[in-house]
């Protein structure tokens, strides 16, 4: 049994595949304890009959047999606890002379006109920098050895620091590791966590290097420590489910990785760095497969779940990228390309100091969470702005199994209305609602801009597929802003991640600064170009140092578990004109040379093909398939009911205005189903709003397809 996890701010998603198809569970999140909520949510899962899961009800009959169980989570323990700075005491280890080097950074100024800009202080403060006397040159070579006598003096200080967790840092490491292994030998007696660059990050830029191995460190302690309590509840629900049937099973815990690929606990509690955007990443491979399946090569992820909304560029692919900002601090690590706003379905509203109306970034979370939960929430939210607007029914929510009091939300909003609302020029709780909405949107339009205009893409050429908790509310809205030709709602929205989770392959990703010239093949302004010979003779030297880092990467999945007879290699390389400051990615073949030609013309809009250029660094990506469902279709009707899915009809308003609105139950609309709004979609895990001016229609795979 494969089951899927997704812990977000309010809920926690769980998905198994099975033989009826894809099963979905939702549980409230424990922020406190993320592992809580996982445990139960798997506990549920694991223990209800396939045939109820499917109508998720609670489990009337004894637990399925379990053989092997497998959890494989996305998780937002790293990215809050940098966010909320709640990480180890780090102290960082690197060349005398250089410990400032995490305080200075770059001087790149993103506020150039704010003179009261306060940069985010580093997470090894000076005290805790301790400068090694050693130096390693530009080539490798050793210039200064270390001693004894200062291996001792390290020993002494790291003791005298009180610090939780180590990052190793010197330069030039990534071409010579030889003293970060001898530092890190000496250290590892003191039994702290150990994060060594030539590790987590053998490339070039200090700075990014020192800022990606001192965040493995801050996180390292809290990661390691939720990790083990969450593989001991998994372990402790196995062996009980397995007392029942009489028989060993065993159980193993993954984690989603940041890159879209997904390694196992041992992994994420050492470089805990890479699971940074686990949340997120889950929703964008889904996306991919849908889109795969659907024949869409343009496509943009969606994910509003109830704190954040998520998007992601998906030309073919999704974007990639090593170069992060989180918190202010840089991430060098590889990444899928997702930008992140704080609007969510649980996002509160409030006034600024100007009177105008904001939504986020605060939000209610799980705990209380909005008024319409009463669970003791009293900020308005985004959630009861839609229970105003009457695009929530209190009955069908979370498949009729929890009930939304849609009376305290009005009350909330009428509390909000007499006081300060009034003088913000609402005269009622609908406007004050469809205001908070548009705000939200607004949010929301900005971001889909940014991962589309802003990087020279059309968005009309793209569909949104649409997905969590609080998605299908505001897509068509969005898709109308900016013009998109369709949207494209899935089966279990609410579930998506947690699917898309599910579906990740095993990824290791391994990199190699080289900094190798090469000539080019056409001549130059200053004489003729490279000879084949030359040419030859670099491409052999890339080709080496790639099978030696596939070596590598082998061994290492090999030690964790993995059978690397199916693992298949990706290698690029990151090049750059010689003199440039930056590179682009392309594939490592024979014309890579004419690919970055391609790629800096896109980029840039112009190129220099007589131009020598730089190889910066080797990128190799070993991936391993897991499991995929099968896909299944639907033989759609000639002429579908769509009046029998009709749960009934209640008052929504749109532009203003109450429309009687038809309450459909998804669950009930067959393929080729296809009719027009004002129409509310209920299911289990999300609900779909079709505004008057769209259409929905249902396609062979089940999903909801809106177009205006």
């Amino acid at each position: 049994m494969r089951i899927g996890v997704d812990t977000g701010g309010t809920f926690t998603d769980c998905v198994v595949l099975s033989s009826g198809g894809i099963k979905v569970l939702k549980v409230f999140s424990t922020p406190p304890d993320a592992s809580r909520a996982i445990v139960e949510g798997v506990r549920r899962v694991a223990e209800i009959p396939a045939e109820e899961r499917a109508k998720n009800t609670p489990p009337r009959s004894a637990p399925k047999p379990l053989g092997s169980l497998q959890v494989i989570h996305g998780t937002t323990v790293g990215t809050n606890c940098l966010l909320e700075r709640r990480g180890a005491r780090v102290m960082l280890i690197t060349t005398a002379g250089f410990e400032d080097l995490l305080e200075i950074g770059r001087q790149a100024r993103p506020h150039l006109y704010d003179l009261n800009v306060q940069r985010e202080p580093p997470l090894a403060p000076r005290a805790r920098r301790f400068g090694v006397k050693e130096r390693i040159a530009a080539d490798g070579s050793i210039l200064l050895s270390i001693s004894e006598p200062e291996i001792e003096r390290i020993i002494r200080r790291v003791k005298n620091s009180g610090a939780e967790s180590l990052a190793i840092c010197f330069l030039f490491a990534y071409l010579n590791p030889s003293h970060e292994q001898q530092v890190a030998t000496a250290l590892r007696k003191l039994r702290l966590p150990l994060s060594i660059s030539h590790e987590i990050l053998p490339e070039f830029r200090e700075y990014e290097r020192f800022s990606t191995v001192v965040i493995n460190a801050y996180l390292a302690p809290r990661m390691g420590a939720y990790l083990q309590n969450l593989e001991k509840g998994i372990h402790g629900l196995a062996s009980r489910i397995e007392r029942a049937r009489k028989r060993r099973g065993k159980a193993r815990v993954y984690v989603m990785q940041s890159n879209g690929g997904i390694s196992t606990a041992a992994r994420a509690s050492r470089e805990p760095v890479r699971t940074i955007l686990s949340g997120p990443a889950g929703g964008v491979i889904a996306s991919e497969w849908l889109a795969r399946q659907l024949g869409l090569k343009r496509a943009i992820s969606f994910d509003m779940g109830g704190t954040s909304t998520d998007v992601c560029l998906l030309d073919g692919a999704p974007r990639t990228t090593n170069e992060t900002l989180l918190a202010g601090l840089p991430v060098a690590v590889p990444v899928l390309d997702v930008h992140s706003v704080g609007a969510g379905g649980g996002s509160l509203a409030r006034l600024d100091a100007g009177g105008a109306l904001r939504v986020g970034p605060a939000s209610a979370g799980a705990a209380p969470g909005p008024i319409c939960y009463a669970r003791g929430g009293t900020g308005l939210t985004v959630t009861d702005a839609h229970m105003i607007l009457g695009r929530l029914d209190p009955e069908h929510f979370l498949g009729g199994t929890f009930r939304l009091d849609a009376s305290a939300a009005r009350r909330g909003f009428q509390a909000f209305l007499s006081g300060l609302g009034r003088r913000a020029g609402f005269k009622s709780v609908e406007e004050l609602a469809a205001g908070i909405i548009s705000v939200s949107n607004a949010i929301m339009e900005k971001a889909l801009r940014v991962i589309s205009v802003e990087r020279g893409y059309d968005p009309r050429d793209f569909s949104l597929i649409c997905y969590g908790g609080a998605g299908g509310l505001h897509a068509a809205d969005l898709a109308r802003a900016l013009d998109l030709p369709a949207v494209i709602v899935p089966q279990n929205p609410g579930a998506f991640s947690a699917l898309g989770i599910l579906l990740s392959d095993v990824v290791r990703d391994i990199s190699q600064s080289v900094l190798m010239p090469v000539a080019t093949t056409a001549p130059s302004r200053r004489g003729g170009g490279a000879t084949r010979a030359q040419l030859e003779k670099v491409f052999c030297e890339i080709d080496r140092h790639f099978a030696a880092l596939h070596r590598q990467a082998l061994a290492e999945l090999r030690v964790e578990g993995f059978a690397v007879a199916q693992a298949r290699a990706q290698r690029r390389l990151d090049v750059r004109y010689q003199g440039q400051s930056y590179e682009l990615s392309v594939p490592f073949t024979a014309q890579f040379r004419e690919d970055f030609t391609r790629a800096h013309t896109q980029a840039y809009s112009h190129a220099d093909p007589s131009r020598p250029l730089e190889i910066v660094n080797l990128r190799l990506r070993v991936v391993i398939p897991t499991p995929k469902p099968r896909t299944q279709t639907g033989k759609p009707a000639r002429r579908p009911d769509v009046r029998q899915p009709i749960i009934k009809t209640q008052p929504v308003w749109f532009d203003r205005k109450s429309h009687p609105t038809p309450i459909y139950a998804r669950g009930r609309l067959s393929p080729g189903a296809r009719f027009r709004g004002p129409a509310v979609i209920v299911e289990y895990s999300a609900t779909t709003v079709v505004p008057p001016d769209f259409t929905c229609a249902v396609d062979r795979l089940g999903d909801l397809v809106l177009r205006r």
